[in-house]
């Protein structure tokens, strides 16, 4: 199909100033770009005046792993402008899974994925599943450390022995052969947490120095320079690090920013690559076992269960945990049962004349572990200085699909936050810098195959949003809402968001990356 897009400033992802021009069209590319009234004008044509176009936004940080496998559209991207995901963060994906360790596998997923119905073990089975359900966005698959380590131990805080290192080493090797595009980790989740700097260092060095190495950080707040120092000690082994959702948690290390930044400039300027990315919120959202000491969570889900159900677990964590934690800064967002959702633990815990360890341990008893949560503990000022780096890159970090419950905003309005918050109101970035932050850079980085950037022979993944009006509607009390002010969105070449309404295409694909 061929079509004239007329009318629009460009923002060409470069983040040069806006222009307007032109756009061509034809199929699934951009065939051309020119002064407005110089194409043919013959071509069915678009009238996009009073918006900006600018290439798909690519979020970089996104759980939706599971997105293609539902019966219903995941249209919580699609609607934001976003037409690129990359998934597999944090540790956690989909594949590998191996018969031995199965039900840990299914038990490792649930805590953060809703029920899945795993028909595969390796990754090539699983590309094929997705691909075959269908993709609304295109997907850049990374491989989970957290999902290797189960595959190949199970959930132990032991240290993988020679075999069961090998075995690792191997599932990274087909995922990456596959056409994954890099390893991830979560170094706070079980049982990554328990793996050392060495252990991820030998799969690093599968990626052969020239790959991509994403990780949650071991530590966001009192050890976070250490943990940016581990992070770069194995991305200096694989050739890229990415730094997921760079933060500084908890009121004690607001402001600490400033020197996190100085490490990783100082890397660069060694001649490392190393980049971040954020989302632009001072709340984060995890599950709400991470708040739990390391013993808690050295086993399986029953050994977790069992150790909450101890007598002596209110005097333990009591004395762990009670007074570091603000468990009015904790919300819970999603439990299998929908109760508790959008109250803090010390509204539950004041709600029942308890106090809130004795919350803690109800919700998490009682719903199987499986609550996430939202935590209030980031500076709006460390937030904004990170957005500020030119090498920071925009991730939504939302919660999989499918779990139902109150989930984090972000999830429905990363980007047109960006737009609206952060440039349009508060000038944190220019506006053709801001598209470069989730357009040009992110695919440069991540080396996502012919996006990013409006010129002719790349593919048509483009996006038309009004600079005056766009912005996030969803909050933390009602968060599913759409974002406002994004009319069209154009994937592969096919118009997807009409109005601002999901069309029902399911026009993505999964990408492999470029060599």
């Amino acid at each position: 199909m061929t079509e004239l897009l007329t009318g629009a400033l460009i923002a060409d992802g470069t983040g040069t100033p806006l222009r307007p021009a032109d756009v061509l069209i034809d199929d699934h590319h951009i065939t051309a770009v020119e002064p407005p009234g110089t194409l043919p004008p013959h071509h069915p044509r678009r009238d996009l005046t009073g918006l900006v176009l600018a290439p798909g936004f690519i979020d970089v940080h996104s759980h939706a792993d599971n997105a293609p496998l539902l019966t219903e559209h995941d249209t919580t991207k699609i609607l934001q402008g976003v037409t690129t995901e990359v998934v597999g963060n944090c540790g956690f994906s989909l594949a590998p899974r191996t018969t031995t360790h199965a039900d840990v596998h299914n038990a490792f997923l649930q805590r953060l994925f809703p029920p899945l119905n795993t028909t595969w073990t390796g990754f090539a089975e699983l590309f094929h599943a997705t691909d075959t359900a269908g993709h609304i966005t295109n997907h850049c698959p990374l491989i989970g450390h957290g999902t290797l380590r189960v595959a190949a131990t199970g959930m132990t805080d032991a240290a993988p022995d020679a075999d069961a290192l090998h075995h690792m080493r191997a599932m990274l090797e087909e995922g990456m052969t596959a056409g994954a595009f890099g390893l991830s980790s979560g170094l706070i989740y079980p049982p990554a947490l328990f793996a050392t700097t060495d252990e991820l260092t030998a799969l690093a060095t599968v990626l052969g120095g020239n790959g991509l190495y994403a990780t949650h950080m071991r530590d966001e707040g009192d050890h976070l320079l250490d943990a940016i120092d581990e992070a770069l000690r194995i991305g200096h082994v694989t050739g890229r690090t990415q730094l997921s959702h760079l933060k500084a948690t908890s009121p004690r290390n607001w402001g600490t920013m400033p020197d996190a930044l100085a490490r990783i400039h100082r890397a660069r300027e060694t001649g490392q690559t190393v980049h971040q990315d954020v989302y632009p919120y001072t709340a984060s959202s995890t599950t709400l076992t991470s708040v739990l000491p390391t013993d808690y969570l050295t086993g399986d889900s029953e050994h977790t269960l069992a150790k909450l159900t101890a007598t002596d677990a209110h005097a333990e964590l009591t004395a762990a945990i009670g007074k570091t934690t603000h468990f009015d800064r904790i919300l819970i967002a999603t439990t299998p049962s929908h109760r508790h959702q959008g109250r803090t633990l010390a509204d539950i815990a004041d709600a029942r004349s308890t106090d809130p360890i004795s919350a803690l341990i109800d919700v998490l008893v009682t719903e199987e572990l499986r609550v996430a949560m939202i935590h209030f503990c980031m500076h709006e000022d460390d937030l904004e200085l990170a957005l500020r780096d030119t090498r920071t890159m925009i991730g939504s970090d939302g919660l999989p699909p499918g779990n139902g419950g109150r989930p984090h905003p972000r999830m429905t309005g990363t980007f047109p936050r960006v737009l609206g918050r952060y440039v349009r109101e508060r000038g944190v970035l220019e506006l053709p810098e801001a598209i470069r932050r989730m357009t040009s850079l992110p695919a440069e980085t991540f080396r996502i195959p012919d996006r990013g950037r409006i010129a002719p022979g790349m593919v048509a993944d483009l996006v038309a949003f009004d600079a005056d009006t766009v912005v996030d509607v969803g909050d933390y009390q009602d968060p599913m809402r759409a974002p406002a002010g994004i009319p069209w969105v154009c994937l592969d070449g096919k118009t997807v968001v009409e109005n601002g309404d999901f069309l029902g295409a399911r026009a993505g694909t999964r990408l492999t990356p470029k060599a």
